[in-house]
């Protein structure tokens, strides 16, 4: 049986729910697991370690617990979203707490997955590593990952510049592990086609961050609701990457991009200190104007469902 066919059993749909900035913790992991697909989060959204062991601690507690209580329950696993860029001096102790709690996933963002995958390997967990070009798909590759996950263009945060039928496309052609698709994924169909693209996995955030369980904070979650795919602006002012951010969101800290001062590099060191220009700056991806309301994961969930229900009995042309 093949890593992304075993996980997939686990699954009531082939979806993650993504690692977002300040917005996913352990109410948000554990209600997508819950619900019957993989939740994730970045690490360094626990403001220190000790409240990151914490975090952990309790994610591993309850999934056990749930998994306990209805043994026949599809409770998705979990995911911990290591920054592996050199500027992350908090990187080791993070990955110290993986190896203490065991998370079945481990995803790693901006930066090489090398010297994560033969620690991850050792408790028999799996390394998916986040990629938005076919250059960095292709070095990522040669590590030896069990997966990865294509960010192209749509994608909400640090995004991709690279369609999602071209990157799946030329993907496949160098690597048969599991592959992730990010990007505009709002809808059960969209984690159908996904799969009809030759994906195994959706990657879906800006849904979940008006979630009842997620971090965001309320008017963040107001400013989706309210927006469209038209109030999206693709930049690399804030965090020296290109990422998708709300307009709204940047002309209310009263930024102008044309005079602003842009970040030169990446810095992931506290990525949460206050005084960081980007601080209130919020993002979000193509699929936002199917954001309605704020609504519980397992609501979503259920309707993604009954769309990739649909979706699967669409016949062929």
């Amino acid at each position: 049986m093949t890593i992304s066919s075993d996980l997939k059993n686990q699954l009531r749909l082939p979806l993650i729910s993504a690692p977002m900035f300040l917005v996913s913790g352990p109410d948000l992991v554990i209600a997508s697991c819950k619900a019957g697909i993989v939740g994730s989060f970045p690490t360094l959204n626990a403001r220190t370690v000790e409240i990151l062991d914490q975090w952990m601690a309790r994610i591993t507690d309850e999934l056990k617990q749930a998994k306990t209580a209805d043994p026949a329950a599809k409770i998705g696993p979990w995911a911990a979203n290591l920054i592996v860029h050199s500027s992350n001096n908090r990187l080791q102790a993070d990955l110290d707490l993986v190896l203490k709690y065991k998370p079945p996933i481990v995803i790693t963002a901006l930066g090489s997955p090398t010297n994560i995958i033969e620690a991850v390997h050792s408790y028999g967990g799996q390394v998916f590593a986040d990629v938005n070009s076919i250059p960095f798909a292709r070095k990522a590759a040669a590590t030896g990952v069990d997966g990865l996950v294509l960010v192209c263009s749509g994608a909400g945060g640090h995004t991709g510049q690279t369609a999602n039928f071209a990157f799946v496309t030329a993907v496949r052609e160098f690597f048969d592990g599991a592959i992730v698709l990010a990007g505009s994924i709002s809808q059960g169909g969209a984690i159908r086609a996904a799969e009809v693209l030759g994906a195994d996995f959706a990657y879906m955030g800006t849904s979940f961050i008006a979630t009842t369980e997620s971090m965001a904070d309320p008017a963040y979650k107001q400013m989706l609701v309210s927006s469209t795919v038209e109030d999206i602006v693709c930049t690399d002012a804030f965090t020296g990457a290109w990422a998708n951010m709300l307009k709204p969101s940047i002309e209310a800290a009263g930024i102008d991009l044309m005079t602003f001062e842009k970040t030169k590099k990446i810095d992931a060191n506290d990525p949460q200190d206050e005084s960081r220009a980007w601080k209130n700056i919020w993002s979000a991806g193509h699929g936002v104007s199917v954001v309605h309301r704020t609504e519980p994961t397992r609501q979503i969930v259920d309707r993604l469902c009954d769309e990739y229900k649909k979706a699967c009995q669409i016949p062929a042309f």
